[in-house]
């Protein structure tokens, strides 16, 4: 318990500290070697978005790869889509020292492939075995389980047996930046999602809900805790139930599609279609308290197809239900005026210790686009003292959102964080790159804010180098707004050609701003001085 960080982070900063002083020394040719506490914590932050975050995010990476950025960063955090890459990135321990081209290649073939290999009946029969077999073992099975199995045969070759713990050999050395992941605690049928929410940090290390600074050892998540003490150890979960997780929202659209499923035909194309439905709070507290009673909403064909679906349907609740490893705890007497708690605090509930989580059977956690579509909150502990965040928004409407938001959030909550002004003709007609800082703050961080635009993209192939030919003209033409763009949020395919083009522009828009990188890592070392 406690708020510190824990120590194997705080051994991985200091030898990540090493590496970052070493590579911007040479990447802004500096003259002299950075002290100790002129070091800048810069971190990379992305937003969700299915597909099309996880596509934009290799993107991005491989643009900072290009630059040498990608060694003066210490912190990565992504939600929804964008942690499907960087949980797949961080399978190799040594993946941004090496060049990224296999991994997105890789990427390339999972998501242009078919997706109906999801779906067959010996992959269905091997989703009901695995479900059966975790909930014999002892874990709270959840649609969100299925989810996760059904990512891992869309992006994946074959059963993955990573772990997230394994992702420490990524960290042994200080070779890559820390990755961070983010999840929501809610009240599934008692509250709406914006009433009772808090946020549940992943890493390598740990998992933890940062409003009470209880952390557990990442390998111990999922087994049952009391009073602290943990009464039943689980083997630590595939990736694949964490990749779930942190992606759930995809998961209603998932469990419409199979409530109507009558045959293997109309179910893909129901799955894939393009009505994205925002879906309201309440909305979504009736789909949750319904969800448990599903058999009763299904046909009953005759087909072994339709029962497989059935049997994976039937009482299995829509939210990733997980044992709670605060139950038994007592919250001290003046918990609520704790800097650390008032930090995070968020709910309805804070001055009622027997309404909040450590009386809670199980935690109930949900993907964070439920509420934001950003991955900011781990990276405002005031323990990680972040000075520079490199912020990357995948979104295809509001393209300030995730910034504007995390702003109000942190205004609220007393948190540091940069003002954030944007004209409406800005937001109209937004720009590649902003740069967003409280000009001698020592405090708050700065921010290099990348909205998803085709801007000069259009005209040039790389910066400073125009399209000349009818297939470099067309190779610009990304196109991201309006009913005909090919990455709306649930498409699970993409074309060879659109996922190249989404790759090049997001690697491109890194590449053509690299002065304001730079610029902003300079004003973050001047800062420190």
């Amino acid at each position: 318990m406690g708020f510190a960080l824990c120590d194997d982070e705080k051994l991985y900063l200091t030898k990540r500290k090493k590496i970052v002083a070493n590579t911007l020394k040479n990447v802004l040719k500096l003259d002299r070697d950075l002290e100790d506490h002129e070091i800048p914590m810069i971190a990379i932050t992305a937003t969700g978005g299915g597909i099309r975050a996880m596509t934009s995010l290799y993107g991005t990476l491989a643009g900072l790869k290009k630059l040498n950025l990608l060694d003066c960063v210490s912190y990565i955090t992504g939600t929804s889509g964008s942690t499907w890459s960087i949980s797949k990135l961080y399978e190799d321990p040594n993946w941004s020292q090496k060049d990224l081209c296999p991994p997105i290649e890789d990427a390339r073939r999972n998501v242009t492939k078919s997706k109906t290999c999801a779906i067959t009946f010996d992959q269905l029969a091997f989703y009901q075995e695995e479900l059966t077999t975790r909930a014999k073992m002892g874990y709270k099975t959840s649609f969100t389980d299925l989810w996760g199995l059904i990512i891992e045969s869309m992006l994946y070759d074959s059963v993955n047996e990573t772990r997230l713990s394994d992702q420490r050999k990524a960290l042994a050395n200080g070779q890559n930046p820390l990755p961070l992941y983010l999840a929501m605690n809610v009240k599934s049928n008692e509250f709406p999602t914006l009433d009772y929410k808090e946020w549940c940090e992943f890493s390598p290390y740990e998992v933890g809900l940062l409003k009470y600074g209880a952390f557990i050892r990442s390998e111990d998540f999922g087994s049952e805790f009391f009073m602290g003490k943990r009464t039943k150890a689980l083997p630590e979960s595939r990736i694949c139930y964490l990749q779930g997780l942190w992606s759930n929202i995809f998961s209603i659209n998932l469990m419409d599609a199979w409530y109507a499923a009558v045959s293997s035909d109309h179910f893909w194309n129901r799955f894939t279609t393009d009505n994205v439905v925002e879906l309201a709070a309440d909305a979504l507290r009736k789909r949750r308290a319904s969800a448990p009673g599903l058999s009763t909403r299904v046909h009953q064909p005759e087909s072994a197809f339709n029962r497989t679906i059935r049997q994976i349907l039937t009482n299995r609740p829509l939210d990733g239900e997980h044992h709670n490893f605060l139950r038994g705890l007592q919250m001290h007497k003046e918990y609520s005026k704790h800097d650390g708690f008032c930090a995070f605090d968020d709910s309805k509930l804070d001055s009622s210790p027997n309404n909040l989580t450590p009386s809670a059977e199980e935690l109930c956690l949900v993907d964070c686009a439920y509420y934001i579509n950003a991955s900011f909150p781990p990276l405002l502990r005031e323990e990680r003292k972040v000075d520079l965040l490199l912020s990357f928004d995948y979104g295809l409407a509001d393209k300030f959102s995730s910034v504007e938001r995390t702003r109000e959030y942190c205004v609220a909550h007393n948190l540091c964080f940069p003002n954030i002004n944007v004209c409406e003709e800005e937001k109209q007609n937004p720009k590649e790159c902003y740069y967003f800082t409280n000009c001698g703050s020592h405090v708050d961080p700065s921010i290099v804010h990348f909205p998803l635009v085709n801007d000069t993209f259009k005209e040039f192939k790389h910066p400073g180098v125009k399209r000349v030919t009818d297939q470099e003209k067309e190779d610009g033409n990304v196109r991201l707004d309006g009913f005909t763009s090919p990455y709306k949020l649930l498409r699970t395919s993409y074309s060879e050609e659109d996922f190249d083009k989404l790759v090049n522009l997001t690697a491109y828009n890194v590449e053509n701003n690299v002065q304001t990188i730079l610029k902003a890592f300079r004003e973050a070392i001047e800062c420190k001085q």
